[in-house]
């Protein structure tokens, strides 16, 4: 449910990079979900302890350099795609995380599918690539700190904490436009909405996740995320995608469901 209400989100959101530009809308949808997620837990903050910010901390900055590569990404390529190079992070979390000759194989494939999506024509240019694969290095690194927010703290303040984090980096680049909103209120109502749905409900959901289970483990059952950004592509952005870009997701996806199921060898996690 977290993967589809952050992809559904994602295209909601790209009206608005014309008026805004993808970073300063990354930086009021942080904004308007923390806004709400701190109305709704109002954290204890006083009785949090070092462990508990440093935790928020790391999250909040991962989180704000995730999103903003992957806003400048799919202002520049589509939305399938970019989400499938952006796989890439927490594929190579998992495969790390079970340090076996088999999962490397699945990694390759994966790289395969991510040179297929590139190709002449497929709608993929080099700098958003480059920014999803910045973002893929966010989101690799979002699956630890999440679950290291979700073991430190209890209920969503961990999560509000975070995103007010993250909405603290992102603020000059959203005070440097809130102009724009004082003369399109629309456009603010349909940021609080993506900030609703995206960073309260689709972020709430995962953390909810990476409490039950392992960063490794939590990375491989991340693998439909690709096909989900396709799909909403298609039907939300009217996105089209060539036989070979879907030759590549379908690689990608293979990839991350063949290190969910392949058991062989015991999963071990690499030292945080």
């Amino acid at each position: 449910m977290g993967a589809a209400l952050i992809q559904w989100s994602a295209a909601l959101v790209q009206p608005a990079f014309t008026a805004l530009g993808p970073t300063a809308t990354s930086g009021w949808r942080f904004l308007s979900g923390a806004l709400i997620l701190l109305g709704a837990t109002r954290p204890r903050l006083g009785q949090w302890h070092r462990e508990q910010w440093r935790a928020a901390l790391v999250l909040g900055v991962t989180v704000a350099f995730m999103n903003v590569c992957f806003y400048q990404s799919i202002a520049r390529i589509p939305l399938g795609s970019a989400v499938t190079i952006e796989f890439l992070g927490p594929l190579c979390v998992a495969v790390l995380g079970r340090r076996s000759g088999r999962h490397l194989s699945f990694a390759l494939l994966a790289a395969v599918g991510v040179v297929l999506l590139s190709h002449p024509g497929g709608g993929v240019t080099l700098v958003g690539a480059l920014f999803a694969l910045g973002s893929g290095l966010g989101w690799g690194g979002y699956v630890f700190a999440a679950a290291k927010v979700g073991g430190a703290t209890s209920g969503f303040g961990g999560l509000a904490v975070s995103m007010s984090v993250s909405a603290l980096v992102t603020l000059p680049w959203s005070l440097s436009r809130a102009h724009v909103l004082e003369h399109h209120p629309s456009l603010g109502l349909r940021l609080v909405v993506v900030g609703l749905m995206s960073i309260v409900l689709g972020f709430g959901a995962e953390l909810l996740a990476l409490r039950r289970l392992t960063p490794a483990a939590a990375g491989v059952l991340m693998s439909l995320d690709p096909a989900i950004a396709f799909i909403v592509g298609a039907l939300l952005l009217h996105e089209r995608a060539t036989a070979l870009v879907v030759l590549g997701l379908v690689f990608v996806v293979v990839a991350g469901v063949g290190v969910t199921v392949d058991r062989t060898a015991p999963e071990e996690i690499a030292p945080q």
